[in-house]
């Protein structure tokens, strides 16, 4: 059995957990820490909201919010038409976690997992750098909200 391979990473933020939440969700937001297609909607991400970057190669990668509850945890799963083995939806997947501490708030961040892929761990190796990257810019917004 091979190990897992889950980034795992967390943030104290010093915002209640609404505001770090609207960062997670609004799109004007989430582009400040993570990719977004430039014709993406406006209004906020909810369970079922997919984001497709089309490869130039052919082929794209989606990822779709399969759980948002509010203010709690935020889970998107991660395809892309490229992987040889698909895993179930879900498998691998963007987990943001909320805890609140008295008005503040305790961000834990999930990726993966990534052991599920051929190549999986180039995958978890740029999530250690995406995960420590974006974690800063959601505690930057959440604070200036």
């Amino acid at each position: 059995m091979t190990d897992t391979l889950i980034v795992k990473d967390e943030i104290h933020i010093e915002a209640a957990p609404s505001k770090v939440w609207e960062v997670l969700v609004n799109p004007k937001y989430v582009a400040q820490w993570d990719e977004l297609p430039e014709d993406y909607p406006s209004e906020n991400m909810t369970k079922g909201s997919k984001v497709v970057w089309e490869h130039p190669n052919g082929g794209q990668t989606i990822t779709t919010i399969i759980k948002a509850e509010e203010m709690k945890e935020l889970k998107i799963a991660l395809y892309s038409s490229n992987w040889a083995v698909q895993p179930n939806e879900g498998d691998v997947a963007y987990l943001y976690q909320l805890e609140d501490l008295d008005g503040r708030t305790l961000l834990k961040i999930e990726i993966g997992d990534f052991s599920l892929l051929s190549g999986g761990q180039d995958y978890y190796d740029a999530s250690v750098e995406f995960a420590s990257e974006s974690k800063k810019v959601i505690k930057e917004l959440a604070e200036s909200l």
